[in-house]
């Protein structure tokens, strides 16, 4: 039985669910994978999202040429996340906003890979975490990750 691609995004997605595509925002051609952090995914319009790199030193060099915090940065293992075969590193100074549609289209094309595995929540904690230390993320985004913030 075929499971429309509808179905496969959008009734298994979830906070952590991870998602293999190209992004057109990024300046490569190679496909990375993505992290969903809303709450609330399936009842939202837009999904923010988190990209993996496995250039971790790159990473590190840029935060620290830029002098963002530390925490902006999460690393992960191929033991903490098995479908990550070398060290990898979020860099949360910078979300991704998505329409669900917009992945459905994606596999529909076949351009985009549903991760079986979600990010484990202590990772996307750490995640969510890295989004409200950046000066780089909008307000209303970390507003909307952490519904919990105080507005000052």
């Amino acid at each position: 039985m075929d499971i429309s691609a509808r179905i496969r995004v959008l009734g298994g997605i979830q906070t952590g669910s991870v998602y293999y595509f190209e992004e057109e925002q990024l300046t490569s051609d190679e496909a990375h994978y993505f992290v969903v952090l809303n709450q609330s995914p399936r009842t939202e319009d837009l999904l923010i999202l988190v990209c993996a790199s496995s250039q971790v030193e790159k990473r590190k060099e840029v935060i620290k040429k830029l002098q963002f915090p530390p925490e902006t940065l999460v690393f992960i293992s191929p033991e903490e996340y098995p479908i990550f075969t070398k060290d990898t590193v979020i860099d949360c100074n910078r979300a991704f906003e998505k329409s669900p549609q917009s992945l459905v289209d994606k596999l529909e094309k076949g351009k985009l890979k549903v991760c079986a595995d979600v990010m484990p929540d202590y990772i996307v904690d750490k995640l969510l975490k890295g989004i409200l230390a950046s000066t780089q993320v909008s307000a209303g985004i970390q507003k909307m990750l952490v519904p919990s913030i105080i507005e000052n």
